[in-house]
């Protein structure tokens, strides 16, 4: 019989109260678990330590599963529940295989019939939606948006087009170093009317949650330098 992949949730900071955030079962769970695959080791043994984790973090086996891994090795992580070990999968932040690698592994946990437990946690996609006021019955998540900055206009101006004609939330992230050139983007190329929510250090002491139509934001643009955010669009 093979064994259970745990889909672990992770803080999506340090600044946040755990117990809010991360259940006790979930907690609990986490703790029985002595091997894991993540995306960050190093990430997770400091999650594991958060949560009160008694083994030697030494004596925690964790394989990386990042965007750089080779798809035949993903199938060697599934070595450990094929011989009936229960595994946690855990991403850098928030909930695993959700704009994750480790989506990959669970697809093919499924092809081999191995039971898949998502545990509940915290999703800054998810709290960015509920907090925004927008749609939240049809929306889209696009992940990064193209770099370049003439492409990233033209996708921001297909994106605001597509929320306007099936009324719908159109969601996407940046690097947290390039958030101020995302926001500069966004108020040159939506037109006025169109909502934008900016959803910032989700579940931290810093949290802010505002949605203004872009006529509003380019009279006074927020510093969101290095700060982790969810943009979300609406021009329904």
């Amino acid at each position: 019989m093979s064994g259970t992949l745990y889909l672990i949730p992770a803080p999506l900071g340090e600044d946040d109260n755990l117990g809010a955030v991360i259940p006790e079962q979930v907690r609990q769970i986490a703790l029985t678990l002595d091997t894991y695959v993540a995306e960050n080791a190093k990430t997770a043994r400091h999650v594991l330590k958060r949560y009160g984790i008694a083994k030697p973090l030494q004596e925690i086996a964790i394989a990386t599963l990042d965007e750089h891994t080779p798809q035949e090795k993903i199938k060697d992580l599934l070595a450990p529940l094929l011989a009936g070990k229960d595994v946690g999968l855990m991403s850098e932040a928030g909930c695993p295989a959700v704009a994750d690698p480790g989506a990959q592994l669970v697809r093919l946990a499924h092809e081999k019939g191995i039971q898949v437990a998502p545990l509940v946690g915290p999703s800054s996609l998810l709290l960015a939606l509920m907090g925004s006021g927008m749609n939240g019955q049809s929306f889209v998540f696009h992940g990064y948006l193209p770099a370049n900055h003439e492409a990233r206009v033209k996708k921001l101006m297909e994106i605001e087009k597509d929320s306007r004609s099936r009324r719908q939330t159109q969601l996407f992230i940046e690097a947290p170093y390039r958030n101020q050139q995302m926001l500069e983007a966004i108020l040159s190329a939506c037109r006025p009317d169109t909502l934008l929510c900016l959803a910032t250090d989700l579940t931290q002491a810093s949290e802010s949650i505002a949605t203004r139509a872009v006529s509003a934001w380019k009279k006074k643009p927020p510093e969101i330098h290095k700060k982790p955010t969810i943009f979300l669009l609406y021009a329904g």
